[in-house]
């Protein structure tokens, strides 16, 4: 007995164990600086659930499957380019302050995961021109748009203003977790895309502008509530790190604004139209979480609400509807656009440290003015250009007969929801299906379409 207890004594000094360090304080933070981010980046990626079934539900039926399609190609394909080529151009060693020149497929960067958060947003300035041109564009001429956004035109637009040497940055332009860089950029992209396509059919005929209802409003309902719920990653991880002094504020001033916008546009409608419009409330939740998005950093509770409070939501879409004539079937343009430019002023005027209500002049006002303004024409400039060439090679948008059939049948052979059995009898073609039934839709009187 004694001889195996020496023979295990003798064992055991030359078994190795592992060693364990015990973790240090730094190393527990980046840990959870790193969770932090991280969750932020799958709420922002939550978020293009949202903006699939805000489009969806804002649209009519038998564009649906089209629509979802366009989402999903918008999170690959952008993540992708922007792993080639765009986190490059945005986060490179800047030449000249304006564009990035190096760190192409992430060649020497290390942190992988700014690299995931920033794909994250640059999906999400693209997928906004989903909806506004929804319903009448060629699925190739969307992907080409997709293209462009994701591999140059956002990731200068992000070097100009986030990657710490770019020359709105030099001027001290504030733009905390994207209200200009993604949403304006996004919006005016849209825009031009808009413009050159043109309405939906049906849209404008005889000086009259006709209401093209959107065929499931508690879908869109849901959609908002998700993208409610990611934005609080997409602002509060834009600290980029899980800073208590940082981040409750953050989320705060998110949740207030957007609070106040909602009531606000409710109630406004209410007044407007005699009718508390459900559609404009939720573009109202959105407007508001566009609004905060520069300031939310920079801007008190109490000035978030008054930032949400600014009526220009619903008048702004009013005003492109009815008066420039500009289809957007979801409000993109405006939500994204107008509610971006006045999120981005809103920093010179209400942010504690720059602001003008604080007693700091108008410098940092005019220097977010001229912000917006350069990113303005950028976009439309870049985008205008791509998309002349594109319409010199092939047409923007589907032929008629395709727009009244559908996208879903005529791009994708298939449709969102089963209509034939309450339409049509079994002899009949599955291509007439679809021409047939999205007649039948687009013609049913007045009464019945109500119903």
């Amino acid at each position: 007995m004694l001889r195996k207890c020496l023979f295990l004594i003798l064992l055991t000094c030359f078994i190795t164990f592992p060693v364990y360090a015990a973790p240090t304080t730094a190393s527990l933070e980046t840990s959870i600086n790193l969770v932090w981010v991280m969750l932020g980046a799958i709420l922002v990626f939550f978020m293009h659930a949202g903006f699939a079934m805000v489009e969806v539900g804002f649209t009519r039926a038998k564009n649906s499957l089209n629509i979802l399609m366009k989402n999903l190609f918008t999170i690959c394909i952008g993540s992708l380019l922007f792993y080639f080529v765009g986190y490059g151009l945005m986060f490179g060693t800047s030449s000249s302050s304006f564009i990035g020149t190096n760190s192409f497929m992430l060649n020497n960067v290390e942190d992988i995961g700014f690299f995931i958060f920033q794909a994250m947003f640059v999906a999400t300035c693209a997928t906004i021109i989903s909806g506004a041109v929804a319903e009448r564009i060629k699925l190739s001429v969307y992907l080409f748009i997709v293209i462009a956004m994701t591999a140059f035109i956002y990731p200068v637009v992000g070097h100009w203003v986030w990657q710490g040497n770019g020359w709105l940055t030099d001027l001290g332009f504030v733009d905390f977790a994207g209200s200009t860089v993604v949403h304006l950029t996004g919006a005016t992209g849209a825009l031009i895309a808009v413009l050159l396509l043109g309405p939906r059919l049906g849209k404008y005929s005889e000086n009259k502008i006709n209401v093209i209802q959107g065929h499931n409003i508690p879908i869109a309902a849901l959609g908002v509530f998700i993208l409610w719920l990611g934005w609080f990653g997409f602002n509060g991880g834009s600290s980029m790190d899980a800073d208590p002094a940082i981040v409750p504020s953050v989320i705060g001033t998110t949740l207030l604004s957007t609070s106040a916008s909602l009531v606000t546009s409710s109630f406004y409608s209410k007044l407007r139209f005699k009718r508390v419009d459900a559609s404009l409330s939720l573009n109202g939740v959105l407007g508001g979480l566009v609004g905060i998005t520069a300031g939310c950093a920079e801007i008190s509770l109490t000035g978030s609400i008054i930032v949400g409070v600014i009526i220009i939501l619903v008048e702004g879409i009013h005003f492109l509807d009815t008066k420039l004539q500009v289809d957007d079937p979801v409000g993109a343009i405006t939500v994204h656009g107008i509610c971006g430019i006045w999120g981005t002023l809103s920093v010179g005027l209400f942010s504690t440290s720059t602001g003008l209500f604080y007693g700091h002049g108008i410098a940092q006002l005019g220097v977010q003015a001229m912000g917006v303004i350069a990113v303005i024409i950028w976009t439309m400039t870049v985008m205008g250009v791509l998309l002349s060439i594109v319409s010199r090679i092939t047409s923007l948008r589907v032929s008629k007969e395709e727009e009244i059939a559908g996208l879903d049948f005529t791009e994708h052979g298939s449709n969102a929801y089963e209509f034939k059995e309450a339409f049509f009898s079994t002899d009949e073609e599955p291509f007439s299906h679809g021409l047939r039934l999205a007649e039948r839709l687009n013609n049913l009187p007045k009464s019945e379409e109500a119903s």
